[in-house]
């Protein structure tokens, strides 16, 4: 294949839509000799976050001088951004050579192509982390956990950052639903960290490891986090204390997850990988996680953050009030029609001037006008304009230089303004 038909044969997968289960990606991995059994692996799930912790997990390692491997979704702007090793991103040879590597195996052993785009590629993933010899793979759960398709690996540790409410149409509705599908991905003896405060949720992860006989370490009891300034915190774990650490990321709640991400650090060390102070100050504070309250313009400010449930936009929320100076936001808000968009807007409308209803191109996008029609309750000046590069054209038009746009509601929205802002075809 050329790299048209690659594109399309990867999304034309997606019309199997999300099939949950473990039977496919093994049916994929045995094809190419289970690549992902010789893999050192950090799995990390959970709600919001888990994204963030295993950025900063790998730009700790790689500081260290380890090959670390890194598997991420969804993408910003290109498919090689979910596919890293030491923050280089695989190359469009590479994603064409092992499609045609694996399409061959389907074709030559006759497995059935009820496999989604996830399976195929989270295959294509572990298959080139095996093949490039990395030191440590960082894999994060697409969605869910114990049904997700990196969970047919048995890692070295789980993370699970935190629980709370969001594809409730898949997950459950109940807290207690989700966490127990999050809790999924602890496996038999393989230690847990957690970055979990409900009480509900860390009940039922102790729970779990108690009967899978693995040993559980919790934020706030085990491990601790306090921030000192913004984008600066101390870190106490076990046997780790660190002072003013400084964050290369924006958010009083990346702090939460730097301490996550250094307490399944220390746990690394505890099994036998070498990491210095110098490696954790350096790599946090050069770590940078794209689309995650990402400051992409100076004046006027233009930040782009993929705030997708309540959880998120409380935190984008705080985030705004604590640490921007401005005088207007002018807010882009594009959402998923299966996100519970009440609450993300009556979190975040309130703070805008002018609120611009627009819609990813996504088949799950909920209409603009939908989105208008439930923003006019927290904003008494709503726009709707479909596309999102026009969406943000006119914010910025409206914008002063004191002034601060907000691109915000999802990943794939961000996503488009982030490529029609520094000019990019998605692909």
């Amino acid at each position: 294949m050329n790299k048209q038909e690659t594109l399309e044969y990867l999304y034309g997968l997606e019309r199997f839509g999300m099939v949950f289960g473990l039977e496919n990606i093994s049916r994929l991995l045995q094809a190419l000799g289970d690549p992902h059994n010789d893999l050192k692996v950090i799995h990390v799930g959970g709600t919001n976050g888990k994204g963030s912790v295993s950025v900063m997990m790998a730009a700790v390692l790689q500081e260290e001088g380890y090959r670390v491997g890194l598997y991420t979704s969804p993408h910003l702007i290109s498919f090689t951004e979910r596919i890293q090793i030491n923050g280089n991103e695989i190359s469009w040879d590479e994603v064409i050579r092992l499609t045609d590597v694996l399409y061959g195996k389907v074709v030559d052993q006759n497995i059935p192509q009820r496999f989604t785009f996830f399976d195929f590629t989270t295959a294509i993933a572990m298959y080139y982390f095996f093949l490039q010899g990395v030191d440590v793979a960082i894999l994060e759960v697409g969605l869910g956990g114990r049904l997700d398709s990196t969970n047919v690996v048995h890692p070295l540790m789980s993370v699970i950052t935190n629980v709370d409410k969001d594809h409730y149409q898949i997950l459950g509705e109940r807290i207690e639903d989700i966490a127990r599908e999050k809790a999924g991905i602890v496996k038999q003896g393989v230690p847990l960290i957690s970055g979990a405060t409900k009480g509900e949720v860390i009940d039922i992860l102790e729970e779990t490891c108690r009967t899978k006989g693995s040993p559980m370490r919790l934020i706030g009891r085990d491990f601790w986090g306090q921030r000192v300034a913004p984008r600066t915190f101390s870190f106490q774990g076990g046997t780790w204390s660190l002072d003013d650490i400084r964050l290369g990321v924006a958010g009083s709640y990346q702090i939460v997850n730097a301490t996550v991400a250094l307490a399944a650090l220390e746990l690394l060390e505890q099994q036998g990988y070498r990491i210095v102070k110098e490696s954790m100050y350096h790599g946090l504070a050069t770590v940078r996680w794209p689309g995650r309250l990402e400051l992409i313009q100076q004046v006027p400010q233009i930040l782009l953050d993929g705030a997708h449930n309540s959880a998120a936009a409380k935190a984008l929320r705080a985030c705004l009030q604590e640490e921007f100076d401005y005088q207007h936001i002018y807010m882009v808000m594009g959402v998923m029609e299966d996100k519970e968009v009440s609450t993300i807007l009556a979190e975040l409308a309130p703070l805008a001037e002018v609120l611009i209803a627009t819609r990813p191109q996504n088949s799950r996008a909920m209409s603009p006008q939908r989105v208008a029609t439930i923003a006019e309750t927290y904003c008494k000046d709503v726009r709707v304009i479909d596309d999102i590069s026009k969406g943000v054209d006119y914010a910025r038009a409206l914008a002063q230089e004191d002034d601060l746009i907000v691109v915000t509601g999802s990943l794939f929205t961000v996503g488009e303004a982030r490529a029609h802002l520094i000019n990019e075809k998605q692909v």
